[in-house]
């Protein structure tokens, strides 16, 4: 079907006009003639004279309406938006995309009910593939970024299958969502990127419709009897599956071990969530599929330039700006070279109170001067190449005065550690901290270079550094520095060692005894509770961890360990 054969249409006698005197819709009152239907696809039509009774503006409002309800642009954006981002349509769906949204279904519901870890990734197999066969149908050929986008979220997927600790999981699958969102809609400008998350709400809703019609044109004619054969016989190799699969399993102890190990247990008090799970993952996969076939193209969106200022007007806050951070700067640079010992000393501060305040500090004003770039360039001067070469010239230097109060801050956060120890919060203001440098380095090249890849290159850092936070394990790195800063000077804070997940157990093996015994004894207790837990839903730092605790289990007891202060106040910050 032809993109606007769809999209342009209005509905006529069966339902097109809305009620007649709704005030919301302005339609004529009861007793005026109601406008003549259109066939889809005429053209011209948003332009026509409006009929009797209809107020013109009224009219094209609600052919707008019409034409988004048909069409499936998001009905929460602004008109201008959803005209814009308008998909085409997506065409009939096939028996590929099919099979796959309920294979979707099925290891959604067989493997995510009992955590994450590689099933998440495996069943997200699936919809992958049936967003591929929909796009193989609608003539969609992947692009490299299309590509590069997709193999980032399939690394990323894989976190939780290597990683026990929820945080750098969570942050890896919310990443995945955009990353994927990326490979199906292809974005590359700021709306596109920002936006392309939010078309999958879209695309669930009108999946379901899709993928109903799909089956309706199934249910009839030569459609049954090419698929009805099928699914008999994928009926009666499940039957005799699971019957020989059960005498197999009664005959033979190992063979029905190796098949509990490999299949996860269902059981009736479990039966809602697995329901659950099993439409969640029809769901996710109905959406995926229906945007790899007709996506939202969200870079259509156009958004107007602010209107340009005089170079006095412009230039003169920046350049008081960028005096501020000048004078900043050399204030660190006396204290780099005169010693943190003579700032104490004249400030009053402690050395806790003068790294700490200072980070935050420091990591407010770098997320401040993103937002002063953003606007400055909004309101830049362009119409001569003095003009441009005033607006590199100022924001190259704040841009540069800024990387120096990035690695001001990194610093500070560094001898905090160095001094108290590293945690959870610590190590992920920190990396939020380097992410932020990143950024404006990017900014900087883009100001030289030109800022038509920027949303891209900024879009495509945030992955980069999800994933590397992911990889490189926060609980074990967390543990490691406090481990070694123990073996430095022996100070060690169990009370908070002991909160962290099973990453952290190689590196807490290696406390002497009992403070290795009360640093494991929590992960141990909580491995005991899963031990039950199926293979698919078992991470690569739980496996590392029940190997540990197999062959040096936990000695020490309780009474032991609070006495040690592992059941004391654990560290905040």
């Amino acid at each position: 079907m032809p993109e606007h054969a769809h999209a342009d249409g209005v509905d006529g006698a069966a339902g097109g006009k809305p009620a007649a005197g709704t005030p919301e819709t302005g339609t004529p009152a009861a007793g005026e003639p109601a406008p003549a239907g259109r066939p889809a696809g005429a053209a011209g039509a948003a332009d026509a004279a409006a009929p009797p009774g209809w107020d013109p503006a009224v009219w094209r409002a609600y052919q707008a309406r019409q034409r988004r309800s048909r069409s499936g642009a998001w009905s929460l954006a602004p008109q201008s938006w959803a005209e814009a981002a308008r998909p085409r349509d997506a065409g009939p769906v096939g028996g590929a995309v099919l099979a796959a949204t309920a294979a979707s279904g099925l290891a959604a519901a067989l493997l995510l009910g009992d955590g994450l870890g590689a099933g998440l990734l495996i069943a997200a197999v699936p919809a992958m593939a049936g967003a591929y066969a929909a796009a193989r149908a609608a003539r969609r050929t992947a692009r490299p970024w299309s590509v590069a986008w997709a193999l980032g979220c399939v690394a990323l997927l894989a976190v939780p299958a290597l990683r026990d600790s929820g945080w750098p999981s969570t942050l890896a699958v919310l990443a995945a969502v955009l990353t994927g969102a990326l490979a199906l809609h292809g974005g590359r400008s700021w709306p596109g990127i920002l936006l392309s998350p939010i078309g999958f709400i879209d695309s669930a809703v009108l999946g379901v419709r899709w993928a109903w019609a799909g089956l309706r044109s199934r249910g009839s004619g030569v459609s049954r009897e090419r698929w009805l054969p099928l699914a008999k016989a994928a009926a009666v190799a499940a039957v005799l599956l699971v019957l020989f699969g059960a005498l197999f399993a009664s005959a033979d102890a190992a063979f029905a071990d190796l098949i509990s190990g490999l299949t996860p247990e269902i059981s009736g008090a479990d039966g809602p969530l697995r329901l659950l799970l099993f439409l969640l993952g029809v769901l996710v996969a109905l959406g995926v599929a229906r945007t790899a076939a007709a996506p939202s193209r969200w870079d259509r969106i156009q958004v107007a330039p602010g209107k340009p200022r005089s170079r006095v007007e412009w230039a003169l806050p920046l350049v008081v700006l960028n005096l501020l951070f000048a004078g900043f700067i050399a204030v660190q640079l006396a204290v780099l070279f005169g010693g943190y010992q003579k700032v104490l000393a004249s400030t009053g501060l402690t050395y806790a109170q003068y790294a700490r305040q200072g980070f935050w500090q420091l990591l407010w004003a770098t997320l401040l001067v993103l937002a002063v770039i953003a606007l400055a360039l909004r309101w830049a001067p362009r119409a001569r190449a003095g003009d441009r070469r005033l607006v590199r010239a100022v924001l190259g230097t704040l841009c540069a005065l800024t990387l120096v109060v990035v690695a001001s801050a990194v610093r500070r956060m560094d001898l905090y550690v160095d001094a108290y120890g590293l945690t959870r919060l610590r190590v992920s203001v920190a990396a939020m901290e380097l992410w932020l440098g990143l950024v404006v380095v990017l900014i900087a090249a883009a100001g030289a270079f030109g800022a038509r890849r920027l949303p891209r290159a900024v879009a495509a850092s945030a992955v980069a550094a999800v994933l590397a936070f992911g990889l490189l394990s926060p609980d074990g790195l967390i543990a490691e520095q406090n481990v070694s800063r123990y073996e430095r000077n022996g100070k060690l804070d169990l009370a908070y060692l002991r909160t962290l997940s099973a990453d952290a157990a190689p590196a807490l093996d290696r406390l002497p005894e009992p403070r290795r015994s009360c640093a494991l004894i929590d992960i141990n207790n909580d491995l005991a509770h899963d031990a039950d837990k199926p293979w698919f839903a078992l991470s690569l730092g739980e496996y590392r961890a029940r190997q540990i605790l197999r062959e040096r289990p936990v000695k020490a007891s309780y009474a032991q360990c609070r006495a040690l202060g592992a059941f004391g106040s654990r560290t905040a910050y």
